[in-house]
């Protein structure tokens, strides 16, 4: 019993095969079949093949949310150079809510305006992946994924004498807080006033004003090497000792998530303004250099992709499956083609059937019915 019931059951899964197999006497190769299966193989391989390196890559997806944290710092990374001497400039903070922050943070070391061979050869290429960053926005993916988690590189440092040090490179970091403000370098060192600050400016004379500068590096959050913020190398030389030059900077919060680091940065978009100061013209104002930055609401999460394995398995078993039927449709088709403009295929194989020849008449005579007799 236990054994007809094997077979029986053996049986019935015979009869769900959805794969019957023909018999290979069945089965006829031809040279045009194994032509199109050789160029069927080849396109699966490169098809495959190119597949494989799509599932390699990655992509970066951004998602929007309303930016919660309202009570940390924002800090600043700063180095820029002015064409002035350190004791006759000074940089600070005033927020929104009229508070001066103190900059210890940052360093003032004499330099030479006059960039080195060296230092003017990182300073045109850093310029012209700015000027590509314009153009090609998807870059900036590729500088993500580039990014990395450890200390900023340091600039290329030139070799000149003391005495030739006639500008000052501002550089270091603030904690300001997470409102509106103005960061600006101007004439005289900044000293606390009951309302607001002030600078010292009067001993120093309006004919050494220069406020020619180059940003080396500017950005707000944590400072990921690898990513280019969009002041990154500008140079603006003042034609006028009394010159105002005012960016205007909107900050926006920024989550990066790859696979290589994970950090709370921020990106900025910045508008530029330059004017000469010149009280009989009217145009009033003050001399030096003004970043007035807005911090947006929103906060950008940017992660980086990959497609999983399960995707790509099924996207590779569609490109094989794909390319079989389609090359046996097209294999089928053209040879029924030729068959038809070849007259080969033969319609009488098809056509139906005709009276059996045995029964036909013989030598152009009638056939006559036949009775039966019987005899009594």
């Amino acid at each position: 019993m236990r054994r007809l019931t094997k077979k029986k059951a053996l049986t019935l899964v015979k009869e769900l095969d959805a794969f019957p197999k023909v018999p290979e006497s069945y089965v006829e190769s031809t040279a045009s079949g194994g032509t199109v299966s050789l160029i069927a193989f080849s396109v699966m391989a490169v098809l495959a093949f190119l597949e494989f390196f799509v599932y390699r890559d990655t992509w970066m997806k951004y998602e929007y949310e309303v930016d919660k944290d309202f009570s940390s710092k924002l800090k600043i990374n700063i180095d820029i150079t002015v064409a002035m001497r350190c004791q006759y400039v000074g940089a600070d903070v005033l927020d929104l809510a009229e508070t001066m922050v103190a900059s210890d943070g940052l360093k003032y070391e004499p330099v030479n305006f006059e960039l080195s061979p060296q230092q003017r050869l990182w300073h045109m290429t850093l310029l012209h992946i700015q000027e590509r960053l314009r153009v090609e926005h998807s870059l900036q993916d590729v500088l993500f994924k580039a990014a990395l988690k450890a200390a900023p590189p340091a600039q290329p440092q030139s070799e000149d004498s003391s005495t030739s040090l006639n500008s000052c490179r501002i550089h270091g970091h603030l904690y300001v807080n997470k409102v509106a403000g103005n960061f600006h370098i101007t004439v005289g060192k900044s000293i606390p006033h009951p309302r607001g600050h002030a600078h010292l400016a009067a001993l120093v004379s309006h004919d050494t004003y220069n406020f020619s500068h180059r940003i080396d590096h500017l950005s707000f959050g944590e400072a990921i090497p690898g990513i280019i913020s969009p002041l990154d190398g500008t140079e603006k030389v003042s034609p006028e000792p009394n010159h105002m030059f005012q960016y205007f900077i909107t900050i926006v919060p920024t989550k990066l998530n790859t696979y290589k680091i994970s950090a709370d940065t921020h990106q900025y978009s910045v508008t530029e303004r330059e004017r000469v100061i010149n009280h009989a013209a009217g145009s009033h104002g003050v001399s030096g250099i003004f970043m007035k930055y807005d911090i947006s609401s929103l906060m950008v999460k940017v992660t980086e992709q990959h497609m999983p394995l399960w995707q790509f398995l099924v996207r590779l078993c569609g490109i094989v499956g794909g390319i079989f039927s389609t090359t046996g449709m097209l294999h089928g088709m053209v040879g029924f083609l030729v068959d038809v403009v070849c007259c080969r295929f033969q319609m009488g194989i098809y056509s139906p059937l005709k009276e059996d020849p045995l029964n036909a008449p013989v030598n152009g005579e009638s056939a006559t019915p036949t009775e039966n007799y019987t005899q009594e």
